[in-house]
């Protein structure tokens, strides 16, 4: 397996990855394009076209060069301080249970902090993420910007953490806009 940043050319299948890593799953975001795609999928074509997207902080994986895993960090904000946000996180189902998401997931977060990011936030499953070094948010000072899913909000704080970072999570709009795509749709 290799992991890279992602390349323009490899929009299409870090789509297709992504739809089906969150085919079926009971926590993905409903479709919301005429493909039937999960959220996620469109979710990820909305970041690469929005100001909250870091070309330097978007890895594939690949194995015999065909991209099985995709993760991203946008630019997000707790109170006035920038941060970041990680998501989505996408293997591809042939190719989970095999470490590619924490591979993805250590890639991003070493880029990240190279970077000097302070902070990254996610909503995901704590007990996934606790093994790679994410703790509820709440317990870093950060407050979730949605109520019905704050127990799956965690942070992992990096280098450039500095505890008076605290305040209100806002997620980049494309997260806002997916959701009013759905809500427009109906799901």
């Amino acid at each position: 397996m290799l992991i890279r940043r992602e390349l323009p050319t490899d929009a299409a299948a870090v789509r297709a990855v992504t739809a089906a890593a969150f085919a079926g799953a009971p926590y993905s975001a409903p479709p919301v394009e005429p493909d039937g795609a999960p959220g996620e999928a469109t979710l990820v074509g909305l970041l690469r076209t929005d100001p909250c997207w870091i070309p330097e902080l978007a890895f594939v994986a690949c194995v015999d060069d065909v991209v099985t895993g995709h993760v991203v960090c946008t630019r997000a904000r707790v109170g006035d301080a920038p941060v970041l946000v990680l998501g989505p996180l996408s293997v591809h189902p042939d190719h989970q249970a095999r470490g590619v998401g924490s591979a993805l997931v250590h890639t991003v977060l070493g880029a990240a902090d190279a970077l000097g990011e302070p902070l990254v936030v996610l909503v995901g499953d704590p007990a996934y993420y606790s093994r790679l070094g994410f703790v509820p948010a709440p317990e870093l000072g950060v407050e979730p910007d949605d109520a019905a899913l704050a127990r799956f909000y965690q942070a992992r704080p990096l280098t450039a953490y500095e505890p008076s970072l605290r305040g209100r999570f806002e997620s980049p709009a494309p997260f806002a806009a997916l959701e009013a795509m759905a809500a427009r749709d109906g799901v």
